[in-house]
């Protein structure tokens, strides 16, 4: 499959979102990343969903929301009844992970589990049946215009070893810009998601931003597709 592209609002001007994601849809996004941040498990705070049901009404790519908060259960059943697509939750917030996977995807969602820099993905092995993505973060969540950080690149690779032939999506999150992403999708992720390098500029910038994005993501895709043959 293709490279997703999910430009993240957190970037995006929060007195125009409506008009900011329609630039966005126009110029290749396929999805929404939506951060939700606590001040608590974060050090900032961002949107709900009150927020997301607005969004929900005008967008017409899926929401993929982060949920970066502590606790996320209590709130599963809000953000699905916002019209959130995917739910990714942290793995440094839940207890349980596997029953709240489960109770991701009994509301009929996109369960996805995030990895801070310092968590390795060896530990999702054993929750593969139960995901649809993992959600990689090369910078420390909390706040957006963040330097990437390299050596993410090698747990990029041991997330796309562990997963094989599954169709789960490998994202990351974080510092990518059109410098960066052809590394990003070489090493094996099939979804990126971008704040400053989409949202930079006014709104006419914003599909030539997701262009250049692009064409460094397909650049990757084809640099790994001729290293494994």
């Amino acid at each position: 499959m293709g490279v997703l592209l999910a430009p993240s609002l957190l970037s995006a001007d929060f007195a125009a979102l409506g008009a900011a994601m329609s630039a966005a849809e126009a110029g290749g996004a396929d999805w929404h990343h939506v951060d939700v941040m606590d001040g608590h498990f974060v050090p900032n705070i961002t949107i709900g969903p009150p927020v997301i049901r607005k969004l929900a009404k005008v967008a017409t790519k899926p929401l993929d929301t982060h949920l970066m908060i502590s606790d996320p259960d209590r709130y599963l059943n809000d953000f699905a009844e916002a019209g959130c697509a995917g739910l990714t939750v942290h793995w440094e917030a839940c207890t349980h992970l596997h029953r709240t996977l489960g109770a991701i995807r009994k509301l009929g969602l996109r369960a996805g589990v995030s990895v801070n820099p310092h968590t390795p993905v060896s530990g999702l092995r054993h929750l593969l049946d139960d995901l649809d993505l993992i959600l990689i973060m090369s910078v420390n969540p909390g706040f957006g215009g963040q330097s990437f950080i390299p050596s993410v690149l090698d747990k990029v690779s041991e997330a796309a070893t562990m997963v094989g032939s599954r169709a789960i999506v490998i994202e990351v999150d974080g510092g990518i810009t059109p410098d960066n992403a052809a590394a990003v999708v070489g090493a094996g992720a099939n979804a990126l998601v971008a704040g400053n390098a989409v949202y930079s500029g006014p709104l006419s910038a914003i599909g030539p931003n997701l262009a250049r994005l692009r064409s460094a993501a397909d650049a990757g895709l084809a640099a790994r597709g001729r290293a494994a043959r």
